[in-house]
């Protein structure tokens, strides 16, 4: 439950029996849209809160905070922000370069809301709290080198839930929110590093099957015109955009989760570009196309 002593005068919240200090709330974090810090508030708590809690509930969490929007500073940060308060929840986190190192977990919508206050996007990585390091699903993030789009990223993505299901493995697309395209699969328990390199062995043949199209490489050299297949989010130390999350681009969008029909079917790369305000009429028809990925029952073990 989620209750305003009010909205303009008195920034304090009460959402499941917590206080939550808001600030802001007038304030235009999306000018090309005239979308408030209220509004973004408003997305997490009526739209988005029951689909994105369950994909950050036991994950650490990093933050990419811009609180003056998109067009202002950015900064990345892992470490619980000052100010955290002992209500939220943290787990200790391998790091090498700190062994004493804590990051937020976003288990409840209190947790949610004070997050979103401090205007970030959300990103987890691969592995939950109690098993670092061990993975319970793997990602590629699909992204296009101008004058590629979204369009080539739906190409690969088509050619990689074939070569997936060659080996048993289910796959689901999301919108980066950005330009690209993600694929994520549940997978029983493995460590990240084989994750990591059954993800880059799939890259490499995407490439090979894909020469004209599909790229494992990261050089900027290689990249126009084709479509990145990304695997290094599979790394224990890396993050990928939580399916939900809003994005600091220049309008509010979200990392959505996408049909395979929208996949198969995008034509032009505004067709698959989702905001804020689309959200509640999808989940409304579809409800969370991601929810397998929560599901014991969907994992597969990692090919040998």
């Amino acid at each position: 439950m989620v209750s305003c002593d009010s909205y303009r005068m008195t920034p304090i919240t009460e959402v499941e029996g917590r206080r939550v200090s808001l600030s802001n709330l007038d304030k235009v974090l999306y000018p090309a849209t005239g979308t408030t810090k209220g509004e973004v508030l408003h997305y997490y708590a009526a739209t988005a809160g029951g689909v994105i809690l369950p994909h950050l509930r036991d994950r650490p969490v990093s933050f990419l905070r811009y609180p003056d929007g998109p067009g202002g500073q950015l900064f990345f940060t892992k470490n619980p922000p000052p100010g955290t308060p002992a209500w939220v929840a943290t787990a200790a986190v391998p790091r090498s370069e700190d062994r004493a190192a804590r990051q937020v977990v976003v288990r409840d919508l209190a947790s949610l809301m004070w997050a979103a206050n401090l205007v970030v996007e959300f990103h987890t990585p691969q592995w939950r709290t109690d098993t670092p390091e061990v993975a319970d699903r793997m990602v590629f993030d699909l992204d296009p080198g101008s004058p590629a789009t979204v369009v080539e990223c739906c190409a690969v993505a088509l050619w990689l839930r074939e070569r997936l299901a060659a080996d048993g493995l289910f796959a689901y697309g999301k919108t980066s929110g950005s330009k690209g395209l993600h694929l994520l699969v549940p997978l029983e328990a493995a460590p990240s590093g084989e994750v990591s390199a059954y993800a880059k062995r799939l890259a490499v043949e995407a490439e090979a099957a894909l020469p004209g199209l599909a790229l494992h490489r990261m050089r900027r050299a290689l990249r126009p015109g084709k479509v990145f297949v990304d695997f290094s989010q599979n790394a224990a130390a890396k993050t990928t955009a939580t399916p939900y999350t809003l994005r600091a681009r220049p309008e509010p969008t979200v990392s959505a989760p996408v049909t395979w029909d929208e996949i198969a079917g995008c034509q032009e790369a505004g067709d698959l570009v989702f905001r804020a305000g689309d959200m509640a009429a999808r989940l409304d028809l579809h409800g969370d196309l991601l929810a397998p990925l929560n599901d014991p029952e969907r994992a597969r073990p990692l090919p040998v």
